[in-house]
C-alpha cells in the first residue's frame, strides 16, 4: 500500500505556492506509506544548463564537490542538484563515477529535481524544504515496503531519463522480463524495484520518439499488473491506471490546476476544491495534460 499525490498548475501565479499544496497533501497520505518518501517537483531551469540531482552519506561536502567540478551547488540535507552545462554533463558524470563513488546520481533535467529518503513524509518534506519550493507541476509518494528493503534507493519517485519520473501504487507481475528486454535496448537500473522498470519502459518510448500518452498508452499493452502510475516530464503530467483498476484514485481539475491523490482526502485543503471537476479516473485510459511553452 502507497500514497501518490500530483498537482500539475495551469494558473502561473499559484507556482509560488506549489511546494507547499504538494507537502500538505503527501503528509495527509502518511499512513498510506510511513516508511519512506519521495518527490520530484519542475522548477525553472536555466538555457544550456542540466540539473543534476545527487545523494551522498550525511556530512558529505558538497560545497568542495562543487569547487572541484566547477559548477554551482545547492545542498539540501543529503542531497544537492548541481548546474552542469549541457556540453559537460558527460564529462562531469564520468568524473563522478570515477571520484566519487559515495555519490549517487538519483536524477537529471532541464527543470526536474528529485528527492527521496527513509521517513515520514513530514520528515522527508521538512528535510529537503518541499514547502518553499516553487514549480509548474510535482509528484510525491510515501511508500509502504511490502516486497522490498526499507532503504532511501528504494524510495520513490524513479528517474530514468531526463526530466523523467514515474511514482506507482500496485505490483507489476512482469518486470523481470521487461527489465532485461530494456537492458538489451540500454537501459540501467540501480534497484530491483518494479517501479524503476515502469519507469524504464517510459523512458525508453520517450527515447524512441513517443509523446507521454503515447508511451503510456503502450504500457497497457505490456505491463502486467494492478498499478496506478503518475508520471512528470520537462512539460507534462500524466496518469494510468490498469484495466482493472482495484487500486484508489481520485482527481480534481479546475481553471486553476490538476491535482491526484489516492484518496480524497489529500486534496480537500486545495484553493478552490469545493468548485473542483472531482472524478475517478477511468480504467486503462490515459490522462495526459501538458505545459504550455
Amino acid at each position: 500500500m502507497c500514497g501518490i499525490a500530483g498537482l500539475f498548475l495551469k494558473n502561473r501565479a499559484l507556482e509560488p505556492e506549489l511546494g507547499a499544496m504538494t507537502a500538505a497533501m503527501l503528509e495527509v497520505l502518511t499512513d498510506r506509506g510511513p516508511d519512506s518518501a519521495g518527490f520530484a517537483v519542475y522548477g525553472d531551469g536555466t538555457a544550456g544548463f542540466v540539473k543534476v540531482t545527487l545523494r551522498a552519506p550525511v556530512g558529505f561536502d558538497f560545497a568542495a564537490l562543487g569547487h572541484a567540478l566547477q559548477v554551482g551547488a545547492t545542498v539540501r540535507d543529503d542531497h544537492a542538484v548541481i548546474s552542469v552545462p549541457i556540453a559537460r554533463e558527460a564529462e562531469v558524470r564520468r568524473t563522478l563515477q570515477a571520484s566519487y563513488p559515495t555519490v549517487d546520481i538519483v536524477a537529471s533535467g532541464t527543470r526536474m529535481e528529485l528527492f527521496k529518503g527513509v521517513g515520514l513524509p513530514a520528515l522527508v518534506s521538512t528535510r529537503f524544504g518541499l514547502a518553499g519550493m516553487s514549480g509548474s507541476h510535482a509528484i510525491a509518494h510515501t511508500r509502504m515496503a511490502t516486497e522490498s528493503a526499507v532503504t532511501t534507493q528504494g524510495a520513490h519517485p524513479f528517474s530514468t531519463g531526463p526530466d523523467q519520473c514515474l511514482v506507482h501504487n500496485g505490483s507489476l507481475s512482469n518486470h523481470n522480463d521487461i527489465r532485461r528486454t530494456l537492458i538489451r535496448e540500454n537501459m540501467r537500473f540501480e534497484t530491483q524495484n518494479d517501479t524503476e522498470v515502469a519507469a524504464g519502459f517510459l523512458s525508453w518510448k520517450l527515447r524512441e520518439g513517443a509523446k507521454l500518452d503515447e508511451a503510456l498508452t503502450a504500457a497497457l499493452d505490456t505491463l502486467d499488473g494492478f498499478y496506478t502510475f503518475v508520471v512528470g516530464t520537462e512539460s507534462g503530467f500524466g496518469v494510468l491506471r490498469d484495466p482493472v483498476a482495484c487500486k484508489p484514485a481520485v482527481m480534481a481539475e479546475t481553471d486553476d490546476y490538476v491535482a491526484f491523490g489516492s484518496e480524497y482526502r489529500a486534496l480537500v485543503d486545495l484553493p478552490g476544491i469545493s468548485k473542483a471537476k472531482l472524478f475517478e479516473p477511468e480504467p486503462a485510459k490515459v490522462y495526459f495534460w501538458e505545459r504550455a511553452a
